[in-house]
């Protein structure tokens, strides 16, 4: 297993508030909007769609996002950084590895993507048609950047729905489901950008995740690495950490290498960023059962015992 360490700016610092969670039921009010330019989870989505921006614009884009020009200032162009960010390069990891799964799957038309309010994806994704993407992120950034889209022209491919479901919620699991998500369908789930205070947040994410798919199903995406609470240098630490947290929520994780990513893109280091490491991508596949498969047998089971009692009944 492999750690992918992003370089440069952290996007994903450690935010200054706290907050109170629970398993399963969880509340990560991370009161961002477009207005508030001193909320520190705001200002990392905006630096997140600012490096997409510029990618975009680069000689030789890893990466295309048509739309995010309409989600910042009209001054974002300037002072174009033309080295290529880590950030960047987990974008398009994801982007593939998400659409290269969906497509290679029968049934699968159900992606999760936990992110920051401002990600283009189910815009900007060659979705398969009747695919249903559920967006969980902050409210208030939602709704404005979603008007913006919309008046830039944005629209989700035809065939395909998208529903918002709001990061505050009290009951992420419920308000999924109130929504159209089933747990004994497959569903592919994607974390970046999500607003995490803390390890216990992210915990009760992977609770949530845990509890909704289905076996086999995929969930994968880049976390902050002061999450780890290891030093960034000690690899074998945090491999350990990684495995031993996503284990006990029934997911074997790999973490995947920045250098692998990029030889596989055929990009050397030319146009890369130097600094501190920042961030660990992975893919994780689920190993147990989802409750709504659980529920489904069980209640499968008690038909089939209380049909057996019936008939041993009229035999006497």
């Amino acid at each position: 297993m492999e750690i992918l360490l992003g370089f440069g700016p952290s996007i994903l610092s450690r935010p200054l508030s706290t907050c109170q969670s629970k398993r399963r039921y969880f509340n990560l009010r991370a009161r961002a909007s477009l207005n508030e330019g001193n909320d520190s989870f705001y200002q990392a989505a905006i630096e997140r769609a600012s490096l997409r921006l510029r990618e975009s614009h680069s000689p030789d884009p890893l990466l295309i996002d048509p739309y995010v020009g309409c989600l910042l200032p009209s001054n974002s162009m300037e002072d174009m950084n033309q080295q290529l960010h880590p950030y960047c390069l987990a974008t398009k990891f994801i982007d593939d590895k998400l659409l290269e799964t969906i497509q290679s799957s029968d049934g699968l038309k159900q992606a999760v993507l936990l992110t920051d309010g401002l990600d283009t994806r189910p815009y900007r994704l060659n979705w398969p048609t009747s695919t249903l993407i559920f967006d969980i992120c902050p409210t208030q950034v939602f709704r404005e950047a979603v008007q913006k889209l919309q008046d830039a022209g944005a629209k989700i491919p035809r065939g395909c729905m998208s529903f918002h479901v709001p990061s505050e919620s009290f009951d992420i699991e419920n308000v999924l489901r109130s929504k159209g998500f089933s747990g004994t369908r497959p569903s592919i789930w994607v974390f970046q950008g999500f607003p995490v205070v803390n390890l216990a947040s992210f915990k009760d994410i992977l609770s949530v995740v845990s509890n909704l798919a289905m076996k086999g199903c995929l969930f994968l995406g880049e976390i902050p690495v002061w999450l780890a609470e290891t030093e960034v240098a000690d690899l074998p630490a945090t491999k350990t950490w990684l495995d031993n947290l996503f284990m006990s929520y029934g997911f074997r994780v790999k973490a995947i290498e920045y250098d692998e990513v990029a030889r596989n893109l055929s990009k050397d280091s030319a146009r890369r960023a130097s600094g501190v490491g920042t961030s660990i991508l992975f893919v994780a596949e689920h190993l147990r059962f989802s409750d709504d498969q659980m529920e489904t047998w069980r209640s499968e089971f008690q038909r089939i015992e209380e049909e057996g009692d019936e008939e041993g009944f009229e035999e006497l």
